[in-house]
């Protein structure tokens, strides 16, 4: 019984430390966190945070992981229950989608990598994308085997939706202090998993569908056709 309430105790130390860490990763990057700092706002020594998770790479890495570790678990299981291609994938943009809403912390910190080429990118964060991106390939070649779909890169499709949400959520400081912003950017809120995703599963299912628009009058679609340079040899 006491050796089950010590390690409840230890779980709750190293989620509280994360947490802190995240919210200094999102602050000042890494290059610009330091273990002193971490611990001085998570209320503990340097020496609990290197028993309970490690250095400031292993803490960097636990925090990112824990995020998009935790996303592709959520639609691995969600999608599950979802039934044809465009319902799993509705499910997938919803679910990064609350990723974004639930950690604030995400886009500034990962935007801060694609600036600087990611050079502090964790080893286990290709993995982590990889299983997400893996799931809506399954996904899209589902829907284009089914004839609901059109050939797509998903690689392309998942930066399409990761995108917006980031950019708009990050976005959020800058959109409040300038107040003419407000004729450009539609006032729909900050909540990305009210409005915003919505729109953007729309969006997606309409550039994806392999059925004619309205508006066309045509055929089936297909996917574009990739030309050759005139120039190359």
């Amino acid at each position: 019984m006491a050796s089950e309430a010590a390690k409840e105790k230890g779980q709750e130390t190293s989620r509280h430390i994360l947490a802190v860490a995240k919210e200094v990763f999102s602050e000042v990057g890494f290059d610009g966190a330091h273990v002193d700092e971490i611990a001085r706002r998570a209320g503990v020594n340097k020496t609990t945070i290197y028993y309970h998770i490690g250095d400031k790479e292993t803490l960097y890495a636990e925090v990112i992981h824990g995020v998009l570790g935790n996303t592709a678990e959520r639609i691995s299981l969600d999608i599950r229950s979802a039934g044809s291609p465009g319902e799993k994938l509705r499910v997938f943009i919803r679910n990064l989608a609350r990723t974004i809403e639930e950690n604030p912390q995400l886009p500034p910190l990962m935007l801060r990598e694609v600036a600087g080429g990611g050079r502090n990118l964790p080893d286990v964060v290709p993995r982590d994308l990889g299983r997400i991106i893996g799931m809506l390939t399954e996904i899209m070649e589902e829907g284009r085997k089914k004839g609901v779909f059109v050939k797509a890169t998903p690689f392309l499709v998942h930066f399409m939706v990761t995108g917006a949400l980031l950019l708009y959520k990050s976005s959020a400081p800058i959109r409040a202090r300038r107040k003419e912003f407000a004729d450009v950017f539609l006032p729909i809120g900050e909540d990305v998993t009210k409005v915003m995703s919505g729109e953007i599963e729309e969006l997606i299912l309409r550039a994806l569908s392999a059925q004619p628009s309205p508006q066309s009058g045509r055929g089936k679609r297909t996917a574009p056709r990739r030309t050759k340079n005139k120039g190359a040899i």
